[in-house]
């Protein structure tokens, strides 16, 4: 009872904020009158820093252009300072130069808004490295929730879709950055570092000389869960006592992870003008979350199979790997709101969780639409949709509609590819490491759990989380190298396919409502895109599934 009067605190509390902030962002984002008042100030001061380029109007491609020139600009500024660390400024502890692939793939995932992570940051990078970093984590959320916000231009009819540049400050300077300033206050009041001192020289009780290491933890910290990073300041994420001091930073950090993806669904409904259409996708969205935190606190019930041949009693669950300080239940809730989202922090070991406990969080992000990472998992769902929509039309047989526009095939192709290449860059990687040196020689475990560890890395670069089976000895050219270019093709195809679907329904001319028209406000279509993803999802990565954590299960259960 405790555990689920927690769980629900947490999630309706995150729930109950989205809605006032959807509003905020709907304003920040695209205000009812761009080029008057407060909102005309704002644009044309966002244009005045942009320069020429962010004064013109674009259609979706201009926009996807400039989406993609802007990232490549990040990746190449960033690497630049990641693998010149040791001869810039800030770097009090005198840290070196870190292994081309490893810069390759900490600039790809932090560039792509996935965090994942293949060193400990307080021992590989300087405070310059991390602050490049942090700022990457301010920045590409910004591009995520941008693009979110110029395809629903394109599905409100609109085929001039905004300014790309323009977005990504709107994003940036009225969304991120004051929500960033509230929650670090709050976090620096709850005990967490922020300092650019170097290392602390401390003298323990039994008389030993201890380094512990410290920085500007609150402030990445707080964009890491509001902008669903995850990269943690510490090797340990936030099971590292600095960077998650107390029980309440626990919460509210979990609260942060879920908000802006949240407040997303209600921006998207009020930009196109179907609040009630947000309304059904957010009750499916908080459906499969509800279903997946249900599982993975009941299967983390089962005591861990680590402890099976000692002379001990379990009684309290699977302890192992968890952070005791919060209780036996926030382990398994975060790893599922960090795998809804897109988000990748972690309070507890993943590797260690039960089999079908860690389940829960793969199937998050091989879904990816369980509110997703800032602005991409609305994305994520509307590929979702238009497959729902297409389907539903086709049963009845009349030609599908979405918000007034026909789904025709191409619309349907374009949905179909970005779902394959998301699971193409998952399974087929993951088939290659599991029959290669390259993966077997990383392994921690062997059998279906090995396979795990192996799937579970490809699941978070694909789906640009950042989590990890932490078992895994990834840091090596080739997991650097694979894991990133998954990162970088993970990112932007999934945003470019919606972006050319939406900009497609946007020149196409408004269908009459009539009483053959699909709606999409209800139950019923609520019912039919939950099926979808269920049925799309199995029948994609069940036998992958089957493979790692379920064979794993069936083993223990002999």
């Amino acid at each position: 009872m405790d555990a689920f009067l927690f769980i629900t605190l947490l999630v309706g509390s995150a729930a109950l904020l989205s809605w006032p902030l959807g509003r905020y962002l709907k304003w920040a984002m695209d205000p009812a009158q761009p080029d008057h008042g407060l909102a005309g100030r704002k644009t044309r001061g966002f244009q005045f820093i942009g320069g020429s380029i962010a004064r013109q109007s674009q259609d979706w491609k201009q926009y996807t252009v400039s989406l993609l020139v802007f990232n490549v600009v990040l990746f190449a500024v960033s690497f630049g300072f990641l693998a010149l660390q040791q001869h810039l400024p800030l770097n009090p502890d005198g840290q070196v130069a870190a292994e081309h692939s490893l810069v390759f793939n900490t600039a790809a995932s932090f560039t792509t808004n996935t965090n994942l992570q293949h060193y400990s940051g307080e021992s590989t990078w300087s405070y310059l490295s991390q602050l490049t970093l942090m700022w990457l984590q301010f920045v590409t959320p910004a591009v995520g929730l941008a693009a979110l916000v110029a395809m629903a231009r394109g599905l409100a009819g609109r085929t001039d879709v905004g300014n790309f540049f323009v977005d990504v400050q709107r994003a940036t300077f009225l969304v991120l950055l004051p929500l960033a300033l509230i929650v670090a206050s709050l976090m620096i009041l709850g005990g967490m570092p922020m300092t650019l001192q170097g290392a602390a020289k401390v003298l323990t009780l039994e008389g030993i000389d201890q380094t512990i290491s410290r920085g500007p933890v609150a402030a990445f910290l707080t964009i890491k869960q509001l902008g669903t990073n995850g990269g943690g300041f510490f090797g340990p994420n936030s099971t590292h006592p600095l960077e998650n001091p107390t029980f309440w930073t626990n919460c509210l950090s979990s609260i942060a992870i879920l908000l802006v993806p949240m407040a997303c669904v209600w921006m998207f409904g009020r930009i196109v003008g179907r609040l009630r259409h947000a309304a059904v996708v957010f009750g499916v969205m908080l459906l499969f979350l509800a279903l997946k935190i249900g599982g993975a606190v009941y299967f983390e019930q089962a005591p861990t199979q680590a402890f099976a041949d000692l002379p001990i009693e379990q009684t309290s669950g699977n302890l192992e790997g968890k952070e005791l300080r919060f209780g036996t239940a926030a382990g398994p809730l975060w790893a599922v709101l960090t795998t809804s989202t897109s988000n990748g922090s972690v309070n507890a070991m993943h590797d260690s969780l039960n089999p079908m406990t860690g389940l829960m969080p793969m199937a998050g992000m091989w879904l990816n639409t369980t509110f997703g990472g800032v602005g991409v998992g609305l994305i994520n769902m509307f590929l979702y949709i238009v497959i729902a929509v297409f389907v539903a039309g086709m049963m009845v047989g009349r030609t599908p509609e979405y918000l007034g526009r026909r789904i025709e095939a191409r619309e349907v192709k374009l949905a179909v590819l970005a779902l394959f290449v998301h699971a193409f860059l998952v399974l087929a990687p993951t088939a290659l490491f599991a029959a290669t040196p390259w993966g077997v020689d990383a392994l921690n475990n062997t059998g279906a759990h090995g396979f795990s560890e192996i799937l579970y890395e490809f699941s978070s670069a694909s789906a640009n989380n950042g989590s990890g089976f932490e078992g895994l000895g990834d840091n090596t050219v080739p997991w650097n190298v694979a894991t990133g270019l998954v990162m970088l093709l993970g990112r932007f195809i999934p945003i470019i396919l919606p972006l050319a679907i939406a900009g497609s329904l946007a020149a196409k001319r408004p269908a009459a409502r009539s009483s053959g028209t699909l709606g999409v406000e209800d139950g019923t279509f609520g019912l039919m895109l939950f099926g979808t993803i269920v049925f799309v999802g199995a029948l994609t990565f069940f036998p992958a599934a089957a493979l790692g954590p379920i064979a794993e299960h069936l083993q223990f259960m002999k």
